[in-house]
This record gives structure tokens, sequence and C-alpha cells, in this order.
């Protein structure tokens, strides 16, 4: 799909967690940790598939506790595919992600751009949503990530 303005929006959050950034990187590269903190509040993530290096991918399943949440590919879950074409040694991870719908609202290549800096004793972790679909509301999708953040830092914090 081809960007337009209505795609092209980008969201962001960020949160320094106080952990060191080495701890922080390992959270994105082990998969029972991922599957931990990367789920908003209300979502449980499992893998269908997951090679979370340089060049790999996953593809993870969100089921929601609530069955009122409007899903994107099924009944009652999100079914998400992720490419993994930077992995660059703990200060930049980029995914590439696909949401399996048919709606066309949620089509399109979602580029996830997390930075990781050292920040006093700990790392501040940036997310930037760039081409985000035009389905996904800018407020549900900043609560989901700071969500996400959140919940890193309590898998990382310890």
């Amino acid at each position: 799909m081809k960007p337009t303005k209505k795609t092209r929006r980008t969201d962001h959050a960020e949160r320094l967690i106080a952990a060191p950034l080495v701890d922080v990187f390992a959270a994105f590269t082990s998969a029972d940790k991922l599957a931990r903190w990367l789920p908003p509040e209300g979502a449980t993530g499992t893998f269908e598939h997951v090679d979370l290096s340089a060049g790999g991918g996953f593809l993870m399943r969100l089921t929601f506790d609530d069955a009122d949440v409007e899903t994107k590919s099924d009944d009652e879950s999100d079914v998400v595919e992720v490419y993994i074409p930077t992995l660059d040694d703990g200060r930049l991870i980029v995914w590439e992600v696909e949401f399996e719908s048919d709606d066309p609202r949620f089509s399109g290549t979602m580029a996830m751009h997390w930075y990781l800096s050292r920040q006093g004793g700990g790392t501040l972790v940036t997310i930037d949503a760039h081409q985000v679909p035009p389905g996904i509301s800018a407020k549900d999708h900043v609560a989901g990530l700071n969500s996400s953040l959140a919940n890193l830092a309590a898998v990382v914090e310890g």
C-alpha cells in the first residue's frame, strides 16, 4: 500500500527505565521477556514463530481480556507479523510491522523505531511508530505504547 497523508502518521512514546541499557536491550532479544512486556495491559501475547535476530522476525497473536475490544485479525485477537531489519547492538531496533487483517484500514507496513540511550543510571527508551495504519486511533496507540513501556520497565527493573 502506498502511504497517503492518512497513513503517514507517526505516534511517539518514551520512558526512562531504571535499568542498564544492556538489560533493556536483552528484553528485545529474549522471546520470554518480549512476550511478557510487549502486549499492552489487558492483552496476552503468544508467539507462533520467533527469531529475534537481525533479519529475523516474529508472528505474535495478541488475545484481549475484554471481549469488547475491536480486534483486527479475527473475533478474538490481533495477529501481527514483524520483520527485524535492524538490531543495532543496544542503540536502535527497527521493526517492520504488518497486521493480519481483511480490513484495509489496518493494511500497510508500520515502521517501529525503538531508540535506547543511557541516561543517568538508567535507559531512555523512545518509540516512534511511522506510517501507522489509519484504523488504529492515535489515542489508543499511544496508550498501548505507553503500556508496553511500563511493562518493559516492570520486566527489567526487577
